[in-house]
């Protein structure tokens, strides 16, 4: 049984940083595929950044340049490093591995933006 666990979400300031972590705990043979999305209020769920089990990464848009998608396979866990933050980043944000060819789910974090 795979369980992720994110970490890292709060209010910040418009400007500000924060760093997402999901750590992933039981049987894992191999991190394949990781991914962030985001929820905004009243909006559907959007991919923000992923991560392919080459290395090759993908961003939206709206957070290329200012966001930055990594990872530590030996601890499986993944990051998601978010810089200049704006106020339409606010939204929970949920990890999704693809772990040993099963999709699993973290329950989201907060982030809130204020400006």
């Amino acid at each position: 049984q795979v369980q992720l666990a994110e970490s890292g979400g709060g209010l910040v300031q418009a400007g500000g940083s924060l760093r997402l972590s999901c750590g992933a705990s039981g049987t894992i043979f191999s991190l394949n595929a990781a991914a962030w999305y985001r929820q905004a209020p009243g909006k559907q769920r959007e991919l923000v950044a992923g991560s392919g089990s080459g290395g090759g990464t993908s961003y939206a848009d709206s957070v290329k340049g200012r966001f930055t998608i990594s990872r530590d396979n030996a601890k499986s866990t993944v990051y998601l490093q978010m810089n200049s933050l704006k106020p339409e980043d606010t939204g929970v944000y949920y990890c999704n591995l693809l772990i040993s060819g099963e999709d699993y789910w973290g329950k989201g974090t907060l982030v809130t933006v204020s400006s």
